[in-house]
């Protein structure tokens, strides 16, 4: 399963390569959510196992450019990219999920030495 940091979607999202597809609550999006991003709100159902629930949203993805997932931390939006591949979207996790994104956004030391780890370790 394919992952991307906040740092490439930033510079991937500018030239509009993809479709950022937002899992978590409305409420949660609505508060604040990555710009261009479409929201799908089934946090909860993928979380208890209901993979269907994103049936009823497939037909506003489009097929034919990559998907990016993200949910709160980056663990529902994998369910949502497994099932996202199982229909045969090109889909990708948003790691560290919004969460990450707004770290990354803030330059927190946290994201920097989050960073530096993961270019070390990849």
């Amino acid at each position: 399963m394919s992952r991307i940091g906040p740092s490439r979607l930033d510079e991937r999202r500018s030239n509009g390569e993809m479709f950022i597809l937002d899992v978590r609550p409305e409420q949660q999006y609505q508060e604040d959510h990555i710009p261009e991003s479409y929201n799908a709100p089934v946090y909860h159902d993928l979380q208890r196992g209901n993979i269907e629930a994103l049936d009823q949203y497939l037909n506003a993805i489009p097929d034919d450019t990559e998907i990016i997932t993200v949910c709160k931390a980056g663990i529902v939006a994998r369910k949502a990219t497994e099932c996202l591949e199982e229909e045969g979207y090109t889909a990708t996790t948003l790691t560290g999920g919004y969460t990450g994104w707004r770290q990354y956004e803030r330059n927190t030391v946290l994201y920097r030495i989050v960073s530096f780890f993961r270019k070390a370790v990849w």
